[in-house]
């Protein structure tokens, strides 16, 4: 006998729906919880039998899926990008908590990966860099965007340094403008003292996970490129090969093709058209697509057999944004290789096709 139970829980700030079925899709209890660690464990140490959980990614799923690993047999972190079934007919908490549960129980959901909680510290440290990052970024967006609405021509970085700045702001005559950007420019000080703050925790912490150095030996991986990819990994070993990989950090090639198969007396054949490619895929993480793009652009531009490698592919007539692009898949895909097995970086590595 089936003893296995399915568990879906539509998760909220203040309370979650829970929805239990059994092994032939029957629905044995549901109920709303408050979102407290003590009740949701009571709720499922009342449960018996083989306990699969299922919840979709947002604000608390870290945590939960943390909380309830140790007392269920599975809990599955699901995509709700890719919950299209979820969006059909009505809906409300109690009916999205049945729907999880039933397309867990048929295995229908995109899991999202959770583990590794020896990189809890140097993840949560790489969120507050590249938080900050981008507001640095942002505000000196808008620092030049303030002299560009007056007209005031301020291209280059010469604008952001401290030694200028009394000359430029001096090109803006109307007082509150002025303020404005004083205002900016003491915003951007107090980020850049904090982002180098973090940046050093951020490198200290680095220096507890051996595949640091691993990382640091492939060319235009830096100390602060190695730990950003270890902090968004977390594991190699998620990956089984490369294009998995790509596919994750937005450098894999989105195909389209319909009507693949025609029988030709009476033998099935494969048709001969052309698959049409529809760009990279956009699902994907953003952060990690920078970072291999970054490599990738660094690679190209310094001495190397990265930039054998791009000026080849240039030279065979690709184009040099595409060059780039093969450039960065390779970097990912050696950077897999490197991790994974614990090796030290071989030009040969760029000759051949390795998972």
């Amino acid at each position: 006998m089936n003893d296995a139970k399915y568990i879906g829980l539509d998760v909220h700030q203040a309370t979650i729906s829970a929805a239990v079925l059994d092994s032939t899709g029957k629905l044995v209890m549901e109920c709303v919880l408050e979102t407290k660690a003590d009740t949701i464990l009571q709720f499922i140490h009342g449960l018996r039998g083989s306990l699969h959980v299922t919840l979709e990614e947002g604000t608390c799923a870290a945590w939960l899926h943390d909380l309830l690993k140790p007392h269920v047999t599975e809990v599955l972190v699901c995509d709700p990008r890719k919950n299209a079934l979820l969006k059909a007919g009505n809906k409300n908490d109690r009916i999205d908590a049945r729907k999880l549960a039933d397309l867990l129980r048929t295995g229908l959901l995109s899991p999202v990966y959770h583990g590794e909680n020896g990189v809890r510290a140097l993840k949560e440290l790489a969120r507050s860099y590249l938080a900050l990052n981008r507001d640095v970024t942002r505000v000196m967006n808008r620092v030049k965007a303030l002299y560009r609405s007056w007209a005031i021509p301020c291209a280059g970085q010469r604008v952001y340094a401290p030694r200028y700045r009394s000359d430029w702001l001096g090109k803006i005559t109307e007082l509150g403008v002025r303020r404005r950007a004083e205002i900016y420019y003491q915003q951007l000080d107090a980020l850049r003292v904090l982002r180098q703050h973090v940046r050093r925790e951020l490198l200290a912490e680095s220096a507890k996970h051996g595949a640091t150095k691993l990382l640091r030996q492939i060319p235009s991986i830096g100390p602060i490129r190695a730990v950003l990819l270890i902090a968004l990994m977390q594991t190699p070993h998620r990956f089984r090969t490369k294009r998995q990989l790509w596919a994750y950090c937005g450098l894999a090639l989105k195909t389209s093709t319909s009507g693949e198969y025609r029988f030709v007396d009476g033998q099935l054949k494969r048709s001969k058209k052309f698959l049409a490619i529809r760009g990279l895929n956009a699902n994907h993480n953003h952060d990690l697509k920078n970072i291999f793009k970054g490599a990738a652009t660094r690679a190209a531009a310094i001495p190397g057999p990265f930039q054998e490698f791009h000026a080849g592919l240039v030279a065979r007539g690709m184009k040099p944004t595409m060059a780039r692009l093969t450039l960065a898949r390779k970097i990912a895909a050696i950077t897999l290789i490197v991790w994974k097995k614990g090796v030290r970086f071989d030009p040969e590595y760029l000759k051949q096709q390795a998972a």
